[in-house]
C-alpha cells in the first residue's frame, strides 16, 4: 500500500481550498448586488434582510453541522455540506423575486457554516498540538484568499456572462472540490491506508500542555460554564470585535458603489485589496504571540498584547476611513482594519483552550460564535439607517466598540479560572498577572 508523507499537509489545504471556495460562493452576491438588486426590485434595506437570514442560518448551521460530523465523520460531513452550498449558490440563478433569494441564502448559510466545524475537527484529528496554530492560521487565511478572489473573478464572470450564469459557474467550483476529496479523504488518521507510520506516530504525539505539566480536571457543562468571568471576556470579546470583520465582508462591494459610484467591474478591481491585510493578519498574529510565548512570555499575557496591538492598529483605521475621500485611500485603511482584526481574533479564538479543559472549549467555541453573530446581526440592522447620508457614522460605531472588546478581554480575562473543568495546575498561572 502506497504512503504520502506529509499527508496531514495535503488533508489542511484541501480544506484551506474548500474555505477559499467557501468565500467565493458568500461573497458573489455582494459583489454583484448592484445588478441582482435592479433586476429584483430590491433596495439596501432588503440587502441588510438578505445579511441577516444568512447570518442566521449560518449561526444554527454551526451546531448542526457539528453535531453530524460526530454522527456520520468527517469525510461525509464535508461531502454533504459543500454538495448542499453548491447547489444553494447555483439556485441563486433562478431566483425573481426577494423571497426566492432569501430562501437560497438561508440553505447556504446553513450549508456553508459546516466548514467551519469540520476544519476544527480535521485538525485536531490530524495534527499534533504543536501543529495546530499554523495548521488553523493555514486554514483561517483560506478565508482571506476566498475574498481577495471573489471580488475580481466574480466581477469577471459577471462581465463575460451576467449574474445569473455566474451563480451556476461559482456553483461547479464546490462540486469539483469534492472530486479530491473523496479521493485523499480515505478516512481518519488511525485508519487511513496512505498515512505512514512515522507520520501516524507524530499526529498521536502527547500534547504539549500534558507534557509541560498542565493539569486538567472535568470539563464544566455549557450553565456551568457561564459563572466563570473568563467566558464572558471571550463572549464580550467576540460579541464588540466580529461586527467589524462581517460589516466590510458583508457592506463593502455596497460601501464602494454608493460611495464612489462603483459598478461591479469596478468593485471587482478594488474589492479584493482589504482581504490581503486580513490575510496577512491571519498568519502574522498567531506567529507574534507563538512568538512572544516562545520567548518566555506566560500564554495569557502574549495573547492579551496580540489583541491589544491589533486593536490600536483598527481604532485609528477606522476613524480615519469615515474621513476617506477617495476609493485607495477607503481600501487601503480597510486593508488595515482587517489586518489589525485578524491579529486579534486569532489570539481570541484560542483563548477558550487557554482558560478550559477538555469539552469546555468546544462548548466555549460555540456560545462565543453565537456571541458574534449576535453583535453582528445588530450591526446589520443599524447599518440602512445609519449610512443614509454616508458611511462615517457606522465606521464611527464600529470604532467605538473596539476598546470594549479590549476591556472585556483585559477586565474579566485575568488569571485562570478555578474550579471544575478549568485548568488547576499551570505554570502561566503563577505567572500570569494581567
Amino acid at each position: 500500500m502506497r504512503k504520502i508523507k506529509g499527508l496531514r499537509w495535503l488533508i489542511i489545504a484541501l480544506i484551506a481550498s474548500a474555505t477559499v471556495i467557501n468565500y467565493i460562493d458568500r461573497n458573489a452576491l455582494a459583489v454583484m448586488w448592484p445588478a441582482v438588486s435592479r433586476e429584483i426590485g430590491a433596495d439596501k434595506s432588503d440587502y441588510a434582510l438578505l445579511v441577516t437570514a444568512f447570518m442566521l442560518a449560518y449561526a444554527a448551521g454551526q451546531t448542526l453541522f457539528g453535531r453530524l460530523l460526530d454522527t456520520i465523520g468527517t469525510r461525509m460531513g464535508f461531502v454533504l455540506s459543500i454538495s448542499i452550498w453548491s447547489v444553494s449558490i447555483g439556485l441563486h440563478a433562478f431566483a425573481r423575486s426577494l423571497g426566492v433569494l432569501t430562501l437560497f441564502r438561508v440553505t447556504l448559510g446553513v450549508s456553508e457554516a459546516g466548514n467551519w466545524p469540520g476544519a476544527v475537527k480535521a485538525n485536531a484529528l490530524w495534527f499534533p498540538q504543536r501543529e495546530r496554530a499554523l495548521a488553523q492560521g493555514i486554514f483561517n487565511s483560506g478565508a482571506a484568499i476566498g475574498a481577495i478572489i471573489a471580488a475580481p473573478a466574480v466581477a469577471a464572470l459577471y462581465g463575460a456572462l451576467g449574474w445569473r450564469m455566474t451563480f451556476l459557474v461559482i456553483a461547479t467550483l464546490g462540486l469539483l472540490w469534492l472530486i479530491p476529496w473523496i479521493a485523499v479523504y480515505r478516512g481518519d488518521p488511525d485508519r487511513h491506508p496512505w498515512l505512514s507510520d512515522a507520520e501516524r506516530a507524530l499526529i498521536a504525539a502527547p500534547a504539549a500542555d500534558a507534557e509541560r505539566g498542565r493539569g486538567e480536571a472535568p470539563a464544566p457543562g455549557m450553565l456551568a460554564l457561564l459563572r466563570y468571568r473568563q467566558t464572558w471576556a471571550i463572549l464580550l470579546a467576540r460579541f464588540f470585535l466580529d461586527p467589524v470583520w462581517w460589516l466590510f465582508v458583508s457592506w463593502l462591494p455596497i460601501y464602494l458603489a454608493e460611495t464612489f459610484g462603483f459598478d461591479v467591474v469596478q468593485i471587482g478591481l478594488f474589492g479584493w485589496v482589504p482581504f490581503v491585510g486580513a490575510m496577512l493578519g491571519s498568519l502574522g498574529g498567531g506567529w507574534f504571540s507563538g512568538k512572544l510565548i516562545a520567548h518566555g512570555w506566560p500564554t495569557l499575557k502574549a495573547r492579551k498584547v496580540t489583541i491589544t496591538i491589533g486593536g490600536a492598529i483598527m481604532l485609528p483605521a477606522l476613524m480615519l476611513t469615515a474621513l476617506a475621500s477617495t476609493p485607495l485611500a477607503a481600501v487601503l485603511l480597510i486593508a488595515l482594519i482587517l489586518f489589525g482584526f485578524q491579529v486579534a481574533i486569532n489570539n481570541i479564538q484560542t483563548m477558550p483552550g487557554d482558560y478550559f479543559a477538555g469539552g469546555a472549549v468546544g462548548s466555549l467555541a460555540g456560545i462565543s460564535g453565537t456571541a458574534a453573530v449576535a453583535g453582528t446581526l445588530i450591526t446589520t440592522w443599524l447599518v440602512p439607517a445609519m449610512t443614509r447620508h454616508g458611511y462615517a457614522p457606522i465606521f464611527a460605531l464600529a470604532a467605538a466598540i473596539v476598546p470594549l472588546a479590549l476591556l472585556s478581554v483585559w477586565l474579566l480575562g485575568r488569571g485562570l479560572p478555578r474550579g471544575p473543568g478549568a485548568h488547576s495546575s499551570n505554570v502561566d498561572n503563577q505567572r500570569e498577572t494581567a
